[in-house]
């Protein structure tokens, strides 16, 4: 099994995304600098978190018209999973591969803490390593996370189980004051229409090691190399 990692000017996550692929797959991935016109044969393309660009125009809209990015929307096409963190959800939704916007988040300032996500839908390759409603602990950093789409949008999302994750409290509740960055509908993550590209917000790669503080990010890892076995 071969994951493949997108790396753009200004990445800073793609060692951290790459030892967590290894500590799963056993296997270290492949990096793809975004100026390439291909890919390798790959089972996973990840685009990971960072300030692609410097984040200048939109967090991830120069990114998201590198070479590179034709080739994923094709093989994404085909079926190929996509996984998006943090910078790489934003870039996911610059190159119209998820709906929506992240726009900077409510407070204006960078938040860099650990939060709580419940687990809103385990029926995809990439949650199924983890129970429905189940709560898990991981890092967030960025200051552009703040999930945003229209009305219509919003319900059907909501409507077809694309919520992957959605903030929340030590116990799986949704309050106000969990919702760090003001997302709408605290949503954290979302699939597209066939669960095969999954963007999310915080860094479940931060939290695979116990010397990292925690390790509820591992059984994204797991479940995701067990789906694609």
């Amino acid at each position: 099994m071969q994951a493949a990692i997108i790396i753009f000017p200004g990445s800073n996550r793609e060692n951290d995304v790459c030892l967590a692929w290894k500590l799963a797959a056993g296997r270290e991935p492949l990096r793809v600098w975004h100026k390439d016109s291909s890919l390798p044969d790959c089972d996973l393309i990840i685009l990971p978190g960072g300030f692609a660009h410097g984040d200048y125009l939109r967090c991830g809209a120069m990114a998201a018209h590198s070479p590179i990015m034709r080739e994923v929307k094709a093989r994404a096409e085909r079926g190929t999973p996509v996984l998006g963190i943090c910078n790489g959800f934003q870039i996911l939704t610059e190159a119209g591969m998820l709906p929506g916007a992240l726009l900077p988040n409510r407070t204006l300032s960078f938040i860099c803490r650990d939060i709580h996500l419940r687990v809103e839908n385990n029926q995809t390759i990439f949650t199924c390593g983890y129970s429905a409603g189940q709560t898990i602990r991981v890092p967030l950093a960025h200051h552009d996370g703040n999930y945003t789409a229209d009305p219509d949008t919003l319900d059907r999302l909501e409507g077809e189980g694309r919520v992957a994750f959605r903030y929340c409290g030590p116990t799986g509740a949704i309050a106000e004051e969990d919702n760090v960055n003001g997302s709408a509908r605290a949503i954290a993550g979302i699939v597209n229409d066939s669960r095969t590209v999954l963007g999310l917000m915080p860094h479940p790669e931060d939290a695979t090691d116990p010397l990292l503080g925690g390790t509820d990010g591992s059984g994204f890892f797991d479940g995701l190399v067990g789906a694609l076995q």
